[in-house]
């Protein structure tokens, strides 16, 4: 039985990438929508009168969601080789989209805040699987570009989420912003389940090798690019296969595994700790809310702009150097918005902290995803970004901290800052070749990420 979008014997390319690409964006566009409107109603939920929100409230339901995350990624990791990426795709727009439909009916802040939970879990099997299938269905030279391309579609969502709460609230109730969440039910979904094809890394792992030929043919796909040639799984000491997710632990990979983990640390920290929490930091400042939302605005904007430059230049010199450029940006620009400063100048750095934040996290999963063979890559990026997730709970619970401690608005951006630069040292210790194989000749599949490194 085939997948739906490919026919039985076909061996012309019909499609190319891009459907996969376009998919995927527009998953990653509600994903950041999901995430970030959150961010944008936060002033009005601490100042909504049937509820009893403080900062420390608030900055603990904007972590629910993340704690959702770090469950639904790493469920995402160990089902994949199971399920496969289009089911585990499907099932998570199914369920972060119908969890955001009810929340429209949370009656109390507790509620809310579960449902918040709920509605991570299913984002957090997007992601991981986004980056993999963009990957893979991308030009072995374009991978980083296609990787954000498709991940700048999480700052598109960012700035609808910003620009929706701006022209909306507060003449409307904010749990309206909510309902758009819930969209992907009835525009995304059909699409998605006629014409996502199944991962071919997938196919040829379980064995159908017909079907994923015919999948990369298809799509126009070389399928050497993406099957490493050696052999699909490694050997355990009993003398069976290990899993994709075991692999990752063993010698030739552990040191990177580990790395990459820490890294997502920090650039999740700092995505989820800034877009939670600028609004509130800049109305801390003095500005009013219009202007508030319009530093989330600006900060999704220099994301999408910024990453997209950044990952055409990684493809030709490198993603590794240019992670760590970004990291060190984003503690410039940072540290600079504890300054008081002119309006327009807060504009230009708040941008580069979009690019410093979203932007090198999304740099830091394209680099994940072609630093391993495509077999592992999933895997990968699902323990990495599971394990990041932490530092993404982190950063609302920081910043709500820093509300309640009265510290001054000035100490998150210290925090941050800090962070950012613990991010460039991690990044640049991790080994620049993914490794070498038991017979010492590295896998076609490897090098390919190695040159990428």
């Amino acid at each position: 039985m085939t997948r739906p979008g490919l026919s039985q014997g076909s061996e012309t390319r019909k499609r190319t990438g891009l459907v996969v690409l376009i998919l995927c964006f527009t998953t990653i566009v509600f994903d950041g929508y999901d995430l970030v409107v959150y961010g944008s109603t936060v002033p009005t939920l601490i100042a909504y009168e049937d509820w009893n929100l403080d900062s420390g409230g608030a900055g603990l339901i904007g972590s629910m969601a993340l704690v959702g995350m770090l469950l639904g990624t790493m469920a995402a990791g160990f089902l994949t080789d199971r399920l496969g990426r289009r089911r585990i795709m499907l099932a998570s727009i199914v369920w972060f989209s119908t969890c955001m439909l009810v929340t429209v009916f949370a009656p109390n802040e507790y509620v809310f805040g579960v449902l918040r939970f709920l509605t991570g879990i299913g984002l957090g099997g997007v992601v991981p699987t986004c980056i993999a299938l963009t990957v893979e269905f991308a030009p072995k030279a374009r991978r980083n570009f296609a990787n954000a391309v498709m991940f700048s579609g999480y700052s598109v969502g960012g700035v609808i989420a910003a620009v929706s709460a701006m022209t909306l609230l507060p003449d409307i109730n904010f749990k309206f912003l909510y309902l758009l969440g819930a969209l992907p039910l009835v525009t995304l979904l059909p699409v998605a389940y006629k014409f996502l094809p199944e991962s071919i890394s997938y196919l040829a792992r379980t064995g159908r090798d017909d079907e994923a030929r015919a999948t990369a043919a298809q799509f126009g796909v070389v399928y050497e690019d993406v099957v490493s040639p050696e052999p699909v799984a490694v050997k355990s000491d009993t003398g069976a296969a290990q899993s994709g997710m075991r692999e990752l632990f063993t010698p030739r990979w552990i040191r990177s595994t580990i790395l990459f983990a820490l890294a997502n640390f920090c650039g999740l920290l700092l995505v989820y700790g800034l877009n939670t929490w600028l609004p509130q930091i800049m109305r801390s400042a003095g500005y009013a809310l219009g202007s508030a939302l319009a530093f989330l605005l600006v900060l999704n904007l220099g994301a999408i702009v910024g990453s997209i430059s950044a990952s055409y230049i990684a493809d030709r010199i490198g993603i590794q150097k240019v992670v760590i450029t970004s990291f060190i940006v984003a503690f410039g620009a940072v540290m600079l918005l504890s300054v008081n400063l002119p309006m327009a100048l807060l504009f230009v750095f708040v941008a580069f902290a979009g690019l410093g934040s979203v932007g090198t996290q999304i740099l830091v999963g394209g680099f994940c995803a072609t630093h391993y063979p495509q077999r592992l890559s999933a895997n990968a990026l699902a323990w990495s970004l599971g394990v990041g997730r932490i530092g993404a709970i982190c950063g609302p619970i920081i910043g709500g901290v820093i509300a309640d401690l009265a510290f001054g608005y000035q100490v998150n951006f210290y925090v941050f800052g800090t962070v950012a630069v613990l991010g460039a040292a991690i990044v640049a210790s991790i080994p620049r070749k993914a490794g070498v194989s038991q017979s010492g000749v590295m896998a076609a599949s490897d090098r390919s990420g190695a040159s990428a490194s």
